[in-house]
């Protein structure tokens, strides 16, 4: 499925500033999740269930932090 036809996720809150730019998320076929920014949606992450959740879980804990 082209990404433009995707069903995409982006938070409740990331319009309450005024601003338009956050993470979007969308499922696709089997395990596939895909990610982009509202900013630039031609540009896709495409990943897994387990991976993604390794990220998030890896930068709740900080473990990114020196990149910042």
């Amino acid at each position: 499925m082209p990404v433009q036809q995707l069903n995409w996720q982006k938070p409740s809150y990331s319009n309450a500033e005024g601003g338009s730019t956050c993470l979007e998320l969308s499922t696709g076929a089997g395990d596939a999740r895909h990610l982009r920014e509202s900013d630039d949606p031609d540009t896709v992450i495409t990943t897994n269930t387990a991976k993604l959740r390794a990220f998030v879980l890896g930068a709740k804990a900080g473990e990114f932090d020196h990149l910042l």
